[in-house]
């Protein structure tokens, strides 16, 4: 997207929200989960979007390698 002045970056609203939380000296942390087959669910926590995913995806490979 480009404008008179140049151009214009798109932000997601998520990111405006974290932004004004850590100015007014809030922590953000990250939630990811995934859903099993058996109806259970993984749920990890972390202070970064990129370990979040890193640590669910450590969870449910360390699932999948309990029932071989």
């Amino acid at each position: 997207m480009s404008s008179k002045r140049g151009t214009i970056y798109r932000v997601k609203y998520w990111e405006i929200i974290a932004d004004n939380l850590s100015k007014a000296g809030w922590r953000t942390i990250w939630i990811a989960d995934a859903h099993r087959g058996d109806g259970k669910r993984f749920v990890v926590r972390a202070d970064e979007k990129l370990t979040a995913f890193v640590e669910l995806e450590s969870a449910v490979r360390a699932a999948a390698n309990c029932l071989d």
